[in-house]
């Protein structure tokens, strides 16, 4: 039995930073097709080609992303499990195209089969691209970092990315942070990073710097996507992508985990798009929590997606949202594939 509610919505120190960008020479080896790439005579000939960004839950990968392409495509949120998909974050220049893969974060607990599913997303990434990301918090080192160290290829460039940089008062602090996640990785990962790169994903600090630094680990190539391409995925997605974000930021520590949003139809007529979109809930003490009193909980998440949908596909949003309780759906194999999950 389903049950189901509608609410309809109308139409620094710098010295210290630039020390830290010094580490690669001091504590990491270039691999063998970085030496490759690094001699080509062609310094200004066209690159393009695919990016990880992997790292375990809540480091910034999905912010990273958006800033990275200068528009909004990845969900983000304090919690974990924000990202479930993978996501192609397309940004084209004169001289290179770089495609971002943002990956969920390697999930160690609660291993469901959602969360199996986003552990391969994040696997099978690693061997489909040039270039690996792997970003950690500053300071923040422990054994789930490891868990993704140990995932790292051998014969791919992969860039150490220091994110949160801004949230360090003693930027000092970075060098022997960086020289000790760098050791660290040598020991299985003899060639060491490639580069080691620290950004302010928030602040849109210092990556300028790290397109620089990947852009040398790419190969010479042709356009993958059409120049003014930003994303692989299609409006429709984005749009159960905003309202999923809505529901982590509007709702509480343990409801996000046990949703998901599906979206029932999805028509354009002219700039505006008539969208119902379902809200998935595993049990039925959780549809209260997410209508709320009189359901104001659920009209403020169908607001905040509506005008975040509006921004993004720049047009009027008639948005339309249910609450379905669809128990076990997290576990369920056959409707994790109907909803989209790898």
């Amino acid at each position: 039995m389903t049950d189901q509610i509608a609410v309809p919505e109308a139409v620094s120190s710098t010295d210290a930073v630039t020390e830290v960008n010094s580490l690669t020479e001091a504590v990491t080896e270039p691999v063998s097709v970085t030496e490759t790439l690094a001699e080509t005579p062609d310094a200004d000939a066209f690159r393009s080609g695919f990016v990880a960004i992997v790292g375990r839950p809540n480091v910034g990968k999905s912010t990273l992303l958006n800033h990275l392409i200068g528009q909004k495509i990845s969900i983000t949120s304090r919690k974990a499990q924000t990202t479930r998909h993978r996501i192609h974050g397309i940004y084209t220049d004169e001289h290179t195209q770089f495609v971002f893969v943002d990956t969920p974060g390697f999930q160690t607990k609660h291993m469901n089969a959602l969360n199996r599913g986003m552990n391969r997303v994040v696997t099978s990434s690693l061997r489909d691209v040039q270039v690996v990301v792997f970003v950690l918090e500053a300071l923040r080192y422990d054994e789930r970092d490891q868990e993704v160290l140990k995932l790292l290829p051998d014969n791919r460039p992969v860039l150490l990315v220091i994110n949160k940089i801004d949230e360090v008062a003693d930027k000092g602090q970075l060098f022997s942070f960086a020289e000790r996640v760098a050791q660290d990785y040598k020991l299985s990962h003899p060639a060491g990073f490639a580069d080691i790169v620290p950004v302010s994903a928030k602040l849109g600090s210092k990556l300028d710097e790290l397109k620089v630094a990947l852009r040398r680990y790419l190969p010479e190539g042709e356009l993958i996507y059409d120049k003014d391409d930003i994303t692989d995925r299609t409006e429709k997605f984005l749009a159960a992508e905003m309202l999923r974000e809505k529901v982590f930021r509007y709702t509480g520590d343990e409801l996000p985990y046990s949703t998901s949003v599906v979206i029932e139809q999805f028509k354009t007529v002219g700039k505006l798009r008539r969208i119902h979109a379902a809200i998935l809930v595993d049990k039925e003490g959780h549809k209260a929590m997410l209508i709320g009193k009189k359901g104001e909980k659920l009209k403020e998440i169908a607001t905040q997606a509506r005008l975040d949908m509006e921004k993004l596909f720049d047009g009027k949003v008639y948005l339309e949202v249910f609450v379905k309780l669809r128990s076990g759906w997290a576990d369920d194999t056959r409707v994790l594939r109907s909803l989209g999950y790898e």
